[in-house]
Protein backbone atom coordinates (compact mmCIF):
# COMPACT_ATOMS: atom_id res chain seq x y z
CA UNK A 1 0.00 0.00 0.00
CA UNK A 2 1.34 3.28 -1.35
CA UNK A 3 0.78 6.59 1.40
CA UNK A 4 1.65 10.13 0.36
CA UNK A 5 2.37 12.69 2.80
CA UNK A 6 4.20 15.31 4.50
CA UNK A 7 7.94 15.56 5.77
CA UNK A 8 7.59 17.43 9.09
CA UNK A 9 10.08 18.37 11.66
CA UNK A 10 9.74 15.91 14.46
CA UNK A 11 11.52 16.24 18.82
CA UNK A 12 14.84 16.32 17.08
CA UNK A 13 16.00 13.66 19.79
CA UNK A 14 16.42 10.33 17.62
CA UNK A 15 19.52 12.49 15.45
CA UNK A 16 20.97 14.93 18.24
CA UNK A 17 21.99 15.57 21.89
CA UNK A 18 18.85 17.24 23.08
CA UNK A 19 17.48 18.74 26.08
CA UNK A 20 16.08 15.29 26.85
CA UNK A 21 18.65 13.44 25.88
CA UNK A 22 22.68 14.05 26.26
CA UNK A 23 23.22 11.85 22.58
CA UNK A 24 21.15 10.61 19.65
CA UNK A 25 18.47 8.47 21.20
CA UNK A 26 18.54 6.56 17.71
CA UNK A 27 22.19 6.18 18.05
CA UNK A 28 21.99 4.79 21.72
CA UNK A 29 19.24 2.12 20.70
CA UNK A 30 20.83 0.41 17.82
CA UNK A 31 23.01 -1.62 19.69
CA UNK A 32 20.06 -2.87 21.67
CA UNK A 33 17.38 -3.63 18.66
CA UNK A 34 20.72 -5.33 16.85
CA UNK A 35 21.01 -8.11 20.15
CA UNK A 36 17.32 -8.25 19.65
CA UNK A 37 17.89 -9.28 15.67
CA UNK A 38 17.13 -6.13 13.74
CA UNK A 39 20.33 -4.56 12.82
CA UNK A 40 19.48 -0.98 11.78
CA UNK A 41 23.26 0.31 11.61
CA UNK A 42 23.37 1.18 7.77
CA UNK A 43 20.64 3.71 8.75
CA UNK A 44 21.02 7.25 9.59
CA UNK A 45 20.51 8.17 12.99
CA UNK A 46 17.61 9.80 12.70
CA UNK A 47 13.94 9.96 11.34
CA UNK A 48 11.81 11.07 9.07
CA UNK A 49 8.52 12.06 10.16
CA UNK A 50 5.76 11.71 7.78
CA UNK A 51 2.41 13.49 8.76
CA UNK A 52 -0.47 11.37 6.07
CA UNK A 53 -3.24 13.72 8.08
CA UNK A 54 -5.96 13.50 8.40
CA UNK A 55 -5.36 9.97 7.87
CA UNK A 56 -4.24 8.25 11.24
CA UNK A 57 -2.11 4.67 11.39
CA UNK A 58 -2.02 1.47 14.07
CA UNK A 59 0.74 -0.66 13.99
CA UNK A 60 -1.36 -3.78 13.95
CA UNK A 61 0.91 -6.98 13.37
CA UNK A 62 4.58 -5.25 13.01
CA UNK A 63 7.15 -7.90 12.21
CA UNK A 64 9.58 -6.98 15.61
CA UNK A 65 8.07 -5.94 18.61
CA UNK A 66 10.99 -5.47 21.35
CA UNK A 67 8.87 -5.35 24.57
CA UNK A 68 10.27 -2.86 27.55
CA UNK A 69 13.74 -2.43 26.03
CA UNK A 70 16.00 -0.53 28.60
CA UNK A 71 18.30 1.15 26.76
CA UNK A 72 18.68 4.55 29.49
CA UNK A 73 18.76 5.25 32.64
CA UNK A 74 16.95 8.50 32.12
CA UNK A 75 13.73 6.94 31.99
CA UNK A 76 11.55 3.56 32.68
CA UNK A 77 12.23 0.84 29.61
CA UNK A 78 10.13 1.42 26.40
CA UNK A 79 8.57 -1.12 23.81
CA UNK A 80 9.39 -0.69 19.97
CA UNK A 81 7.65 -2.27 17.44
CA UNK A 82 8.81 -1.96 13.82
CA UNK A 83 7.30 -2.81 9.92
CA UNK A 84 9.65 -3.07 6.58
CA UNK A 85 8.55 0.41 4.64
CA UNK A 86 10.21 1.52 1.43
CA UNK A 87 10.40 5.65 0.78
CA UNK A 88 10.07 7.13 -2.45
CA UNK A 89 11.39 10.74 -3.45
CA UNK A 90 11.88 12.25 -6.32
CA UNK A 91 11.58 8.95 -8.34
CA UNK A 92 13.94 7.33 -6.19
CA UNK A 93 13.09 4.49 -3.56
CA UNK A 94 14.68 3.90 -0.58
CA UNK A 95 14.31 0.93 2.29
CA UNK A 96 13.57 1.63 5.75
CA UNK A 97 11.73 0.42 8.93
CA UNK A 98 8.14 2.10 10.70
CA UNK A 99 9.80 2.95 14.10
CA UNK A 100 7.18 3.01 16.71
CA UNK A 101 7.73 3.53 19.92
CA UNK A 102 4.81 2.48 21.82
CA UNK A 103 3.00 5.56 23.47
CA UNK A 104 1.98 3.61 26.49
CA UNK A 105 5.48 3.02 27.57
CA UNK A 106 6.96 6.61 26.51
CA UNK A 107 7.19 9.12 29.13
CA UNK A 108 7.45 12.20 26.49
CA UNK A 109 8.16 12.66 23.29
CA UNK A 110 4.78 11.54 22.09
CA UNK A 111 3.72 11.68 18.26
CA UNK A 112 0.30 12.21 16.78
CA UNK A 113 -1.21 9.07 15.29
CA UNK A 114 -1.18 10.57 11.81
CA UNK A 115 2.60 10.90 12.03
CA UNK A 116 4.68 8.02 10.64
CA UNK A 117 8.22 7.75 11.85
CA UNK A 118 10.61 6.09 9.73
CA UNK A 119 14.58 5.01 9.42
CA UNK A 120 16.33 5.04 6.28
CA UNK A 121 19.65 5.88 4.75
CA UNK A 122 20.40 9.02 3.69
CA UNK A 123 18.10 10.66 1.00
CA UNK A 124 19.96 13.88 -0.40
CA UNK A 125 17.94 17.15 -0.76
CA UNK A 126 14.89 15.89 1.49
CA UNK A 127 13.65 18.76 3.56
CA UNK A 128 10.68 19.84 6.21
CA UNK A 129 7.70 20.28 3.62
CA UNK A 130 8.55 17.66 1.06
CA UNK A 131 6.34 15.67 -0.28
CA UNK A 132 7.16 12.02 0.26
CA UNK A 133 5.47 8.23 -0.74
CA UNK A 134 5.75 5.72 1.60
CA UNK A 135 4.56 1.70 0.97
CA UNK A 136 3.97 -0.12 3.86
CA UNK A 137 2.61 -3.27 4.56
CA UNK A 138 -1.11 -3.63 5.02
CA UNK A 139 -0.70 -6.73 7.27
CA UNK A 140 1.44 -4.79 9.76
CA UNK A 141 0.21 -1.89 9.68
CA UNK A 142 -3.57 -0.38 9.27
CA UNK A 143 -4.30 2.92 7.96
CA UNK A 144 -7.75 5.24 8.97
Amino acid sequence: MTITGILTQGHQVASRPSAAYPYSSLEKQKPYFKDLGLDLSTYFNGTLNISIAPLEFEMTNPEFTFPLVEWTDLHPPETFSFSRCKVKFEGQEYAGWVYYPHPETKKTHFQNPSLIEVIAGRIPNIKYGDTVEIKINPLEITIK
